[in-house]
């Protein structure tokens, strides 16, 4: 399992203003050369460095093994681009948006993040375990003893798993103040899932609806209506006073759509300052019940049970005013989440197939789009049973758990 472990430079002025300035460099290096292999449509790591390595290496000054890495990572984003294009992210082919990005060149920014192998950057730790020393590569010459803090435990994850790479990045607050932090992969190894016969019932799984008006639902009561009454609808004000997060999505889609209208300079600039701000705010939400739910199935016991839902959006149908908030949500990221969070605990999870989830009767089974007579509100035609529709939704997510997992233990040769 892959971690990932950020940890803050204590730079003084001078140290600081070299590595800036590097990273200003490699940035620089990194858009010629992606420049050139646009021009020449040469993409492939080995090709790109046969064509750029003498331009790198004299452009900026940079070092042999720099160079590399500034080849690779322009290499690297070109396989990305490609891949992004072959799965429509940018439209269809022939569209606007797709031939403008095929036109045009990577660029990178000068405070994007710039990989170091161990001959360019190098790791010291204290013996106390909250920090210690780098020494790193840059344009002024080598920099030694560069402090830098973090987390004991992190500290001692890049102590005993750091493997391949470390990123340098560069972050400025709003007075333009840069902070430099490292950024380095952590191979841990998995802990063992967890398993047993009470995972082949329903009772053995959190099951986890996502929806609309509230983000996330757990067949587990007590997590379900903490999820409802934090996140839902019906939240109360935050500690900010600024509404419920549904609240929030709606006066961020509206001020999106006032800004996309008056299309100057000034709003794009806004524009972009908003959807960085909106993410932020989504991944903390999304962290914090991730956060919970995970918690929850590790202190029970239980699995947790996902819905795929993969291509939802091109499956969907939805009313014209209904489209623009379900797509304003990372629910995928909510999964990621969640996933990786279990996964450091070994808490199982499955995705399991969302189809009438919503419409069946968890008492007595019946199935009826009509079950469902209102968004919150979920009436059996058949036996009578109500409920929270949302609440129903998670118990046959985790109904449906419990039967693939049934289905995988008896496949000949399955763990």
């Amino acid at each position: 399992m892959k971690q990932v472990v950020r940890v803050k430079l204590l730079a003084d002025a001078q140290q600081l203003d070299a590595v800036v300035r590097t990273l200003a460099v490699c940035n620089d290096t990194a858009t010629l050369v992606a420049r050139i292999a646009h021009e020449k449509r040469v993409f492939r790591k080995r090709d790109l460095r046969a064509v750029t390595y003498a331009t790198a290496r004299g452009h900026g000054g940079l070092g042999a093994q720099v160079a590399q890495s500034v080849i690779r990572k322009v290499a690297d984003s070109y396989t990305s681009l490609r891949a992004n294009l072959r799965n429509g992210r940018y439209g269809a082919k022939g569209s606007r948006r797709r031939e403008r990005v095929e036109n045009t060149p990577i660029r990178f920014r000068p405070d994007a993040a710039q990989p170091f192998d161990d001959r360019c950057l190098s790791w010291g730790y204290d013996p106390g375990g909250r920090g210690g020393t780098v020494s790193i590569w840059t344009v002024d010459g080598r920099v030694k003893n560069l402090r830098f803090v973090g987390h004991p435990d992190q500290v001692a994850m890049l102590r005993q798993y750091r493997k391949g790479e470390t990123d340098l990045v560069v972050q400025r607050d709003r007075r333009g103040t840069p902070t430099a932090y490292l950024i380095a992969t952590c191979d841990v190894p998995d802990p063992p899932v967890a398993s047993g016969d009470h995972l082949n019932t329903p009772d053995g799984w959190i099951g986890v609806d996502l929806g609309i008006v509230n983000i996330a639902v757990a067949s587990d009561r007590t997590l379900g209506d903490h999820l409802i009454d934090t996140y839902g609808d019906g939240a109360p004000d935050g500690p900010a006073g600024r509404g419920s997060t549904k609240d929030r999505r709606t006066r961020n889609r509206e001020l999106r759509h006032t800004l996309q209208k008056k299309s100057t300079k000034s709003a794009k600039r806004l524009l972009r300052r908003r959807a960085r701000k909106e993410a932020r705010f989504a991944a903390d939400v999304n962290h914090q019940i991730s956060k919970k739910v995970v918690a929850v199935a590790e202190r029970t016991g239980r699995g947790i049970a996902l819905e795929d839902l993969t291509g939802i959006r091109e499956r969907v149908r939805l009313r014209k005013p209904q489209r623009a908030t379900h797509s304003s949500w990372a629910f995928a990221q909510l999964g990621a989440f969640i996933s990786y969070k279990a996964a450091r605990v070994g808490v199982p999870v499955l995705s399991v197939d969302p189809a009438n989830t919503s419409r069946r009767c968890i008492g007595c089974g019946h199935i009826d789009k009509k079950n469902r007579p209102h968004q919150e509100r979920f009436c059996c035609l058949d036996c009578g049973f109500v409920e929270h529709a949302d609440i129903v939704g998670s118990h046959n997510i985790a109904h449906r758990a419990a039967e693939d997992y049934r289905a995988q233990s008896t496949v000949p040769g399955a763990a």
